[in-house]
């Protein structure tokens, strides 16, 4: 027999124990095989779904990816980020990092509705975005990792925290180390998903501080974006956040930091010439795609722990787009 906290137990009775009281409540009942006799397809249609979207629109994949990161930080993965605004309800769609710049919602609602025929209201929205993000980073030639699953859709969404909690392009090293920590993710962690911006493309007016006043820009960078970027108007025109391979995942996005090329302030403040963990980290994945690949897996299954809704907590929406 052994003792925990005054309790006499068995070992193994012991360990489950310490399990329960060192591992988060909600990650303990999230789990790989959570629809395995609920829904058996549900991977699949989510797959076949986000495929067929990403062929269409190649750049679907990193809008999708996206939904999964705005998701997290606020509220954690709850899917509080699909909910429509109403008369009496206020969602998150038109904070600052979203609003007139998030996309996918209409794949969300697609796949949504083939769930709900196959398995009705057994699968969350908030998984669906958990695993279409996945099943994108796939499809544009990146990891694959083991999503978890069992997470519950809230009936809440906080306009406020959108506002706050989610990192912008102008942050500096230290902001973006606190905004990740304050979710419980490592520097480390900002360096590998950080990566998720080798796909996408970013709006001239989150970028145009960057190319006009940042020193730390390669010039013919800078010069290339001016021209569809001017010191005023054009706020919507579009450049990729990884010029070399803008569909691809892979690690160009680090090779760029390492020259300079970095789209966003924020992409450029993870290599500033100046040492330090993080851009140590950022040189290694410019040259090592296959540990940043892992790294990258291994971060997303990591926030995709963020303080989720399992057990009775939420509800398993029928439309995404609002509460039950």
């Amino acid at each position: 027999m052994a003792s925990f906290r005054g309790l006499s137990c068995s070992i193994a009775l012991c360990s489950l124990i310490i399990f329960f009281f060192c591992v988060p409540l909600g990650s303990a009942q999230l789990s790989p095989t959570f629809y395995n006799t609920s829904c058996p397809n549900a991977l699949s249609i989510i797959r076949t779904a986000v495929r067929a979207a990403v062929a269409r629109d190649r750049r679907m994949g990193a809008s999708l990816l996206r939904l999964h990161f705005h998701d997290c930080f606020v509220q954690g993965c709850d899917a509080s980020l699909l909910l429509d605004d109403t008369s009496t309800f206020t969602g998150e769609k038109t904070a600052n990092p979203n609003n007139n710049s998030l996309r996918g919602f209409e794949v969300i609602d697609a796949v949504k509705s083939k769930l709900e025929s196959a398995c009705k209201q057994v699968v969350s929205c908030a998984d669906i975005v958990a695993v279409a993000a996945r099943d994108s980073v796939v499809a544009l030639g990146g990891p694959t990792w083991t999503v978890e699953l069992g997470r519950r859709d809230s009936t809440t969404a906080s306009l406020s925290s959108a506002n706050t909690d989610i990192p912008g392009p102008s942050a500096d090293l230290r902001t973006l180390i606190s905004s990740f920590s304050g979710k419980g993710l490592s520097a480390s962690d900002l360096a590998a998903l950080s990566g998720a911006h080798t796909i996408g493309q970013a709006r001239c007016f989150l970028f145009r501080a960057r190319i006009y006043n940042d020193t730390n820009i390669d010039p013919s960078f800078a010069s290339s974006l001016r021209s569809n970027c001017s010191t005023s108007g054009g706020d919507n025109e579009l450049s990729p956040l990884d010029s070399t391979t803008p569909t691809v995942f892979d690690n160009d996005y680090y090779a760029n930091l390492v020259r300079e090329r970095g789209l966003l302030h924020s992409d450029q403040q993870l290599f500033m010439n100046g040492g330090g963990s993080v851009e140590f980290q950022v040189s290694s994945y410019a040259t090592n795609s296959a540990k940043f690949f892992s790294d990258f897996a291994s971060a997303m299954v990591k926030m995709g722990r963020i303080s989720p809704l399992t057990g009775s907590s939420g509800e398993i929406r029928i439309n995404c787009r609002k509460i039950n």
